[in-house]
């Protein structure tokens, strides 16, 4: 979870740990309470666009097939990610923490584990989706309810273990002038234990959270590209600008967060004057929203892509508004396996 630094020495559990010298972040403080805003709104939009997607899957698809588990999954995890972000959005307001040590502990557990998870599960759909349409014909024996099942359980393993060493770093303490409480990472000299586990947090970040999705997403979507060239589909044009987008939001949202998140966990070897972290403060407080921005919308976005899922929606809106029917064309789809057996209706995303 994001930390809300303060300008005072800080006071810790352990006696032996020393305070970390003064260095004043009012600025940063002030540039996130007025962001702050933004959470609530992100947590909204979330609430009701992926709610929308449970609806549409629920209503006109099967639960047991493989792209809809795997969205599904997609979307506890992003949900399970916004539900962090009000009390975030408090923190970073009142520039402290109110909600107790026991809440910091589930917040910070829930936050990073709905982060971790969303990034897996977004490689997982690209992967899956790369299967269906580069190899259509043998990938429909592998892709089956037990596969879909089972990557799933991998992601949400490996998310939870890549969890442990946040969770166990994050943590309540106070400040020695008022007393105020903060809920983050000890900042400053830790213990040898905190080293490592902020060492191996800073690795898993890293190659599991940054370079292994940005490899296998540009990988699978380069070769959809190629089969999708290849075919003789009309729309082949637009799918190629579709994947060229999806990719393209994915670099632009989620590279900067890690940097500058790497950089950050990095600053004891560095360090940094203190005009530096202030400028590094700033830059968290901006790339982190662009990356919510993307986790909030990113299951919304990749179904709402699909022409069935576009159909679906606009029958919601007709048969709830009846009005709408002259202004919006609905073409009946019938509820049949997401999972596409065929390369042209896999690739037929625009």
């Amino acid at each position: 979870m994001e930390s809300t630094a303060s300008d005072y020495n800080y006071t810790y559990d352990d006696n032996n740990e020393k305070p970390v010298e003064p260095c004043s972040s009012d600025g940063e403080n002030l540039l996130g309470a007025q962001l702050s805003t933004i959470y609530y709104f992100m947590f909204l939009f979330s609430l009701f666009g992926n709610g929308l997607v449970l609806v549409i899957i629920h209503r006109f698809e099967k639960l047991t097939t493989v792209t809809n588990i795997l969205l599904l999954n997609l979307v506890v995890s992003s949900l399970m990610f916004m539900s962090s972000l009000p009390f975030v959005g408090v923190y970073k307001q009142l520039s402290y923490w109110i909600f107790g040590e026991v809440m910091c502990k589930i917040v910070g557990s829930v936050y990073y584990l709905g982060l971790y998870s969303s990034v897996l599960f977004l490689t997982l759909l690209t992967f899956d989706r790369h299967l269906a349409v580069v190899y259509s014909l043998r990938a429909s024996q592998v892709r089956n309810q037990r596969y879909a099942l089972l990557s799933c359980a991998v992601v949400w393993l490996v998310s939870g273990l890549a969890c442990i060493p946040k969770m166990i770093l994050h943590k309540t303490f106070s400040t020695l002038i008022d007393n105020k409480m903060f809920c983050q990472e000890h900042p400053g000299n830790t213990m040898s234990i905190d080293d490592k586990l902020r060492a191996s947090g800073f690795y898993l970040q890293l190659f599991l959270f940054l370079l292994f999705p940005l490899i296998v997403i540009v990988y699978c979507y380069v070769r959809i590209a190629i089969t999708v060239i290849s075919s003789k589909i009309v729309t082949r044009f637009k799918t190629v600008r579709l994947i060229f987008v999806i990719v393209l939001l994915f670099f632009i949202c989620w590279t900067p967060f890690n940097i500058v998140e790497l950089i950050h966990d990095d600053d004891d070897d560095d360090n940094p004057s203190c005009d530096e972290k202030k400028k590094r403060g700033y830059a968290r407080e901006v790339t982190h929203d662009i990356a919510y921005i993307y986790f909030c919308i990113s299951p919304i976005f990749y179904t709402f892509v699909g022409k069935k899922f576009q159909s679906y929606f606009r029958q919601l809106l007709v048969k709830r508004f009846p009005g709408l029917k002259k202004h919006i064309s609905v073409s009946q789809v019938s509820r049949t396996n997401m999972s596409t057996k065929s390369t042209q209706k896999s690739i037929e995303l625009s």
